[in-house]
């Protein structure tokens, strides 16, 4: 399967993983790129995050990690999923802004495709307490460049966490080279046509 589409006006993207099947909304994110947005399905289709959370335990319980880590918001439901069909009481959320109430903290910077600005990741100082000394499994709905689950990998380890697996469900777009990743699908990027003629340039070349 390609990781880059040339984008001709399509609506949706059909994707099949762990026997389920659901069309995502094609949305634009830049000049010339668009993406298959699993939004809606992560966070509020009931029948996709209990299937996805059983499956993603079972095939990450052979690292026997003891705590999963994951990034606001998208990916909650599913790391939730994940953490009760291990067995694991807590899981652990790094949130995107500084609060309040928090008086100790770590913070990594961090870029995603889907977000302009630069943002942040936080662990409270009570959640990296959580973290330290265990067995870590880092976890995010779609990867793409690396960045949000790299600062999650960076956040982990300033922790003193061991990160035995890292995982997702799908691999998006022709950028994360990296061979350490667990995911269960790919989904392309969509470019315009300019784009997609470079990139076919570039692969022939």
């Amino acid at each position: 399967m390609s990781s880059v589409l040339l984008y001709e006006g399509q609506k949706f993207y059909r994707v099949n993983v762990f026997g389920l099947t659901r069309d995502l909304p094609i949305v634009p994110i830049d000049n010339g790129l668009w993406i298959a947005s699993d939004a809606e399905l992560v966070l509020g289709d009931v029948e996709f995050i209990d299937v996805a959370g059983r499956e993603i335990a079972e095939t990450i319980k052979r690292f026997s990690p003891s705590v999963i880590v994951t990034a606001e918001a998208k990916a909650i439901t599913i790391a939730y999923e994940i953490a009760k069909n291990l067995g694991h009481k807590r899981f652990v959320i790094a949130r995107k802004s500084v609060k309040g109430y928090m008086k100790e903290y770590i913070v990594e910077n961090v870029k995603s495709i889907t977000t302009k600005e630069q943002q942040i990741l936080v662990l409270t100082r009570e959640d990296a307490n959580l973290v330290k000394n265990q067995r870590i499994c880092i976890f995010d709905d779609v990867v793409s460049t690396g960045g949000t689950i790299n600062a999650l990998e960076n956040l982990v380890k300033k922790a003193g966490g061991n990160i035995v697996c890292k995982v997702c469900i799908w691999k998006e777009g022709p950028w994360y080279k990296s061979q350490d990743l667990i995911y269960f699908s790919i989904l392309p990027i969509f470019v315009s046509k300019n784009i997609y003629e470079e990139y076919v340039k570039n692969i022939r070349a």
